[in-house]
C-alpha cells in the first residue's frame, strides 16, 4: 500500500471510528431525529440566509432531498420558512424555538467530544495544525474542480 492508500485508509477509518463512538451519546441526546435532520438544523442555524441552494451544497445532498427534508422539519415544528421583503420568490429557513433547542443541545455534544478529545491535541503546533488545513483545503479544492 502506498503513502496515499494508507493516509486515505486512516482518514477513512479515523471518521469512522469517530462516528461510531460519538454515536450512542447523539443518538441518546437527540433520539428522535435523523443524522440528515440534525445536520440540517446545524446548517440552518449556520447559514445566513439559509435556502434549499445553499442548503443542498453544504450538505452535499440534492435539491430534492433538502426540499423533503424542509417538509418534515417544518411539520414537527423545528425550522419555518420565510420570505424577504427584497425577494418574495425566494423561501429561506431558519430554526424555531424547538429547532434551537435541539441545535443548542448538538453544540453541547461537539463541545463535549472535544473536551473528551482535548489529549489528541494538546501538544498539537500551530504548524502540525496548519499543514493539515492546507492538506484538506487543497483535497476539497481538487474534488471540487474534478466536479465542475
Amino acid at each position: 500500500m502506498d503513502k496515499r492508500q494508507q493516509l486515505m485508509s486512516e482518514l477513512m477509518d479515523l471518521c469512522n471510528e469517530i462516528i461510531w463512538r460519538n454515536k450512542p451519546e447523539v443518538e441518546l441526546a437527540l433520539k428522535d431525529y435523523k443524522l440528515s435532520e440534525i445536520e440540517l438544523i446545524e446548517n440552518i442555524a449556520l447559514i445566513p440566509n439559509a435556502n434549499v441552494t445553499r442548503l443542498a451544497a453544504a450538505s452535499y445532498m440534492t435539491r430534492g432531498a433538502i426540499s423533503k427534508l424542509t417538509k418534515k422539519l417544518i411539520a414537527k415544528n423545528i425550522i419555518e420558512s420565510y420570505q424577504s421583503v427584497e425577494n418574495k420568490k425566494e423561501i429561506y429557513f431558519r430554526l424555531t424555538t424547538n429547532g434551537q433547542k435541539i441545535n443548542d443541545i448538538h453544540q453541547k455534544l461537539h463541545q463535549s467530544f472535544l473536551e473528551r478529545d482535548k489529549e489528541v491535541f494538546k501538544h498539537m503546533t500551530n504548524e502540525e495544525f496548519d499543514t493539515i488545513f492546507r492538506f484538506i483545503g487543497r483535497y476539497r479544492h481538487h474534488l471540487k474542480n474534478i466536479t465542475e
